[in-house]
């Protein structure tokens, strides 16, 4: 079952680096707003865009795979019928880096099938939550 506890949600605040699957470069959008925050409040955001070469200040990356840094948290805002190749992209990271430990699905996005199969490999997962709102509650 995806975290919606208090413990669960800070246990995958406290992961970083976090890739941020559908990173937007537009301001105004959650997918642009949202990663800033983050990095604003000292998280390493790691942009996965492949219709972007950089978002706020680093370089986007066309998928997951390619991603040369470790990773700690997959953050997706993609639609939620996307959320199963996200998972197998993630999974297979997994198996091939051995890194990614959770999984954040933002608000308005579920998948349960998809997390089932990231749990069953160890991810701590949640989803249709926004990581700002919850930064902002628990951590400040």
């Amino acid at each position: 079952m995806p975290v919606t506890d208090d413990d669960g949600l800070r246990e995958l605040l406290s992961m970083d680096p976090v890739a941020v699957v559908g990173c937007s470069s537009t301001p105004g959008k959650a997918a642009h707003d949202i990663p800033e925050y983050l990095q604003e409040h000292g998280y390493e955001v790691i942009p996965v865009n492949p219709y972007a070469d950089e978002i706020l200040g680093r370089e986007a990356y066309d998928a997951l795979a390619d991603v040369e840094e470790e990773i700690g948290l997959v953050d997706v805002f993609r639609p939620s019928e996307e959320v199963a190749g996200i998972v197998d992209d993630v999974l297979a990271r997994r198996e091939d880096r051995g890194d990614v430990a959770g999984l954040w699905l933002q608000l308005g996005i579920t998948d349960d099938e998809a997390l089932a199969r990231a749990e069953d490999a160890g991810l701590l997962t949640t989803q249709d939550t926004c990581m700002k709102v919850e930064h902002g509650r628990l951590v400040g």
